[in-house]
């Protein structure tokens, strides 16, 4: 069938391609010209493992096609896909601009019935807003489906391919058939097509998002008084993981969650308790807690060193809020950075990936070496950010000499304290007091 999808953003561009591949022809349309004109050349506007090699086969292949003209792809489509942005407002809540002028947009270019898909991230009433809009303003009958996306950034593709479950909200039999025959080729191993209303499948979505930002979060608070009882918050992790009924997911402490979905989605769902009169303690003070452990790093440095870190140079690996993205969006390094230069200390940076994004958000505020040793040279001491696969066997050997101290400061917890303690570095991680 043809499918447009409206927003050629991370989910716009991750859903689109994956449809294409099971044989649908896609149209992907965006505003931004630039945008469109990389991905026709098969170039992938963004970081993501495994998208560039689907993208370029199915442009190859004829079934995936990019466009600024949404009125004149509506026409013989059989489904629309609604993902463009819903960016923070500044009271937390999410803002539906986009999403409600494409509804119109859409509404007006209809010539027979049609499927209209919510894919972006909205808050909960969403739906019944596009399906005003969608009477208001067409000619004919249009089915409001909510199908919100559960895909981790540099699993993208995977998660698409082979999604743990599908969630649709609907009302019409039309709209159901339409969804199950178009997941049906990635739920083959039974994983299920879960359907329910539109509210419920708007809620699940914060909801999934929620829980587990409080998991980082809760995890991260035990990390800080493991530090001040001198536990060791690995072993607790791994103790605690062991029951069956909690598990071992999303309980890894950190120097704090970022990204475009967990510090959005639990202020927007903060924001619809508080339009409701329901207030949502628990995902306020997960946020809370998340902001504060982003500065944990920078305190740890400060304990070392002072308050004032004048002709101190420190080396960060990693930029990006988590590996195997770009994306700096609500990055952990962001804050430690700012901290930093606040302090009058200088900041060389390696990542894999996010150098050009950082670039783009710090320009010549910060250092940008070549590769992981080269950050270390000459360096004060070097703080590990985010947990890319290259930094988790280093040459420690080499890093000593390259230092003026063996210090490290290690944000993700994945060096072995032991071991760095034995090869004379002075290590301080995230609540592992008892592992030195």
């Amino acid at each position: 069938m043809r499918i447009v999808v409206a927003g050629a953003g991370y989910v716009g561009l991750v859903a689109g391609t994956c449809f294409a591949e099971t044989g649908h022809e896609v149209i992907l349309v965006d505003v931004d010209l630039q945008k469109i004109e990389t991905l026709r050349r098969g170039e992938v506007p963004f970081y993501e493992p495994g998208l560039g090699d689907l993208l370029e086969r199915n442009i190859r292949e004829g079934r995936l096609s990019f466009t600024q003209d949404l009125g004149a792809s509506i026409p013989k489509a059989k489904v629309v896909f609604i993902a463009v942005g819903t960016p923070q407002s500044h009271d937390g809540s999410a803002d539906l601009k986009y999403v409600l002028q494409v509804a119109s947009s859409v509404a007006r270019a209809m010539v027979e019935p049609l499927v209209v898909v919510l894919k972006s991230t909205v808050p909960v009433g969403t739906a019944d807003k596009v399906r005003a809009i969608m009477q208001a303003e067409g000619s004919h009958p249009a089915f409001i489906v909510s199908n919100p996306e559960f895909l981790k950034e540099g699993a993208a593709v995977n998660d698409f391919l082979k999604p743990d479950r599908v969630v649709v909200g609907c009302r019409e039999e039309e709209a159901r058939q339409v969804m199950a025959d178009l997941y049906e080729p990635f739920v083959r191993t039974n994983n299920p097509i879960l359907f329910m209303d539109n509210l419920s499948a708007e809620m699940t979505k914060y909801c999934a998002n929620g829980l587990l930002a409080n998991r980082i979060s809760f995890m991260n608070e035990v990390a800080r008084l493991c530090h001040a009882v001198g536990a060791d918050v690995d072993q607790v992790r791994v103790g605690v993981g062991s029951d069956r009924r909690i598990g071992q997911a999303f309980l890894f402490p950190g120097v704090g969650y970022g990204g475009s979905c967990f510090p959005k989605d639990v202020r927007a769902l903060i924001r619809i308790g508080q339009e409701h009169g329901v207030p949502m303690e628990m995902l306020r003070a997960t946020d809370e807690v998340n902001e504060t452990q982003k500065h944990l790093l920078s305190s740890f440095i400060k304990d070392r060193y002072g308050k004032d870190l004048s002709g101190r140079c420190f080396a960060l690996w990693g930029l990006a809020f988590k590996p195997r993205t770009d994306d700096m969006r609500e990055a952990p390094s962001l804050v430690l950075i700012e901290d930093l230069l606040a302090a009058g200390a200088t900041v060389r940076a390696y990542d894999p990936e996010a150098r050009g994004t950082a670039r783009k958000l710090l320009g010549d505020r910060i250092e940008y070496a070549g590769n992981a040793y080269e950050a270390c040279q000459g360096a004060d001491a070097l703080v590990l950010v985010t947990e890319w696969n290259e930094f988790r066997r280093p040459d420690f050997e080499r890093i000593r000499g390259l230092l003026k101290e063996p210090v490290l400061f290690d944000g993700r917890n994945i060096f072995d304290p032991r071991k760095l303690t034995d090869l004379g570095f002075v290590y301080t991680g995230i609540g592992r007091g008892g592992a030195a």
